[in-house]
């Protein structure tokens, strides 16, 4: 089993470029399926989410290789139609190759998706934009089987929350269907603006009208392109907040700092000093910060819930009581368990976490069981004293490129060890799986 050991105590300081996005790959990756041609992905980072999506790539009849960070993907035999389960199951982001397969071939069968168990995640908003595309989709034994008979035709979609996933569905199947579609209440994160920019690099015709309004003009086809994905701004965020905990001075490079505003508020108020360009971010946290009593998971331009877990890490030591609401995801605080048996004071209610917050932390062995608890996990280790151990890896390197490696370069005493970690406590097993509906 690979553990990875923190000695905390130990301020950050020094320069470290930031990843390209994960949330943005992904869909990116699947949009390569529409284009009858070769699409070059730089900035791609190496995750195993990332790898896994390159795995139903190559199911499909793609051809992809990787030098670096950079992907070329060759969609032009793409024939097959159909996605195992054993693949869907790797990663939770896995449905959004429905929208694209079903466009490129006019049939799409796979399973409902795998990955971190942080809620559920319906499908039924994917489900019923592509119907309203003209999709006929039915569930046989846990498989969804879909055909477009006649071609997917645009229409109006007016979504009932703005989701991430189903947004990208959209955008996906409605970019070569016949006609215009027009996509209401779409969701209006960054890496939705980033998959938007690689269609249209493609050759697809969508363009935004108002906040959450999205026109999808119909093309018979798409070409390949070359296109660079975004910094991932939960990682710049996650290094944020390990600053926050373990004291230091930081500049982090390759940020689009416009996609952090809402958060660096949340640094600020708790005592961290920031100072940024378009591209460029330093932050400085000197003696033990503040804490911030009203922090509320939204949808973009609001406080990210991928950012929850980290912030909360920070704050276990602040000053004060602070209060974070969880309303994206009804299961995403089991990072909470781990923290406790650090010496964190957190108490649940509901969908509303309070922290009161401790002079230190100490080292434990723990276990990441999802990818943003393992994160934090490593957060909460950086400030705490004396020595952790943190298991379940896994999790966390599907979003994070060497994260150790990363920290490393700051100074962190951090290291990654294949022998066995110590036993997981009862304290810090998941709670129940919930499956999606």
């Amino acid at each position: 089993m690979e553990k990875i050991i923190v000695h905390g105590g130990q301020p950050l300081r020094g320069t470290l470029r930031v990843q390209g996005s994960k949330n943005a790959s992904l869909p990116i990756l699947a949009a390569c399926v529409l284009s009858d041609g070769v699409c070059v992905i730089e900035n791609c980072p190496d995750l195993s989410d990332v790898r896994a999506a390159v795995r139903i790539l190559e199911h499909l009849g793609c051809t992809v290789s990787r030098a670096g960070n950079q992907l070329t993907v060759d969609s032009r035999r793409v024939s097959c139609y159909t996605i195992p389960d054993t693949l869907m199951h790797e990663m939770r982001s896995s449905i959004v190759f429905l929208g694209s397969v079903l466009a490129r071939t006019g049939k799409a069968a796979l399973c409902a998706p795998g990955g971190c168990e942080i809620g559920l995640r319906p499908i039924d908003l994917h489900l019923s934009a592509l119907r309203a595309l003209g999709a006929v989709i039915a569930e046989e034994h846990g498989t969804l089987r879909c055909e477009a008979p006649k071609k997917l035709q645009g229409t109006v979609i007016s979504l009932s929350f703005p989701s991430v996933g189903a947004t990208e569905n959209v955008l996906l199947a409605a970019a070569t269907a016949t006609g215009t579609t027009m996509l209401l209440n779409a969701a209006r994160e960054p890496e939705i603006e980033d998959l938007v920019r690689f269609l249209n690099a493609c050759g697809a015709d969508i363009t935004t009208t108002g906040e959450g309004t999205l026109v999808i003009r119909g093309v018979s086809r798409l070409h390949g392109c070359r296109h660079r994905v975004i910094p991932d701004r939960i990682a710049a965020l996650s290094f944020m907040a390990a600053v926050g905990a373990a004291g230091g001075d930081v500049v982090l490079e390759d940020v689009r700092t416009k996609h952090i505003l809402s958060v660096n508020r949340v640094f600020e108020q708790a005592g961290c000093l920031i100072e940024a360009d378009e591209h460029t971010l330093r932050i400085r946290a000197d003696g033990r910060l503040r804490a911030v009593q009203d922090i509320r998971t939204l949808p973009h331009p609001g406080f990210p819930t991928d950012a929850q877990a980290a912030v909360m890490a920070m704050l276990c030591t602040a000053k004060g009581t602070s209060v974070i609401v969880e309303t994206i995801f009804e299961n995403r605080f089991h990072h909470v368990h781990a923290l406790c048996r650090m010496g964190a004071h957190i108490r649940i209610e509901g969908r509303v976490a309070i922290i009161d917050g401790v002079e230190k932390l100490h080292g434990a062995a723990v276990s990441a069981v999802d990818l943003r608890a393992g994160a934090a996990l490593i957060i909460a280790s950086l400030g705490a004293q004396g020595t952790s151990i943190i298991t379940g890896l896994h999790h966390i390197d599907r979003g994070y490129e060497k994260i150790e490696a990363c920290l490393q370069t700051l100074g962190a005493q951090i290291e990654r060890s294949a022998e066995s970690g110590r036993q997981q406590s009862k304290q810090n097993q998941p709670v129940r799986r919930l499956p999606l509906r």
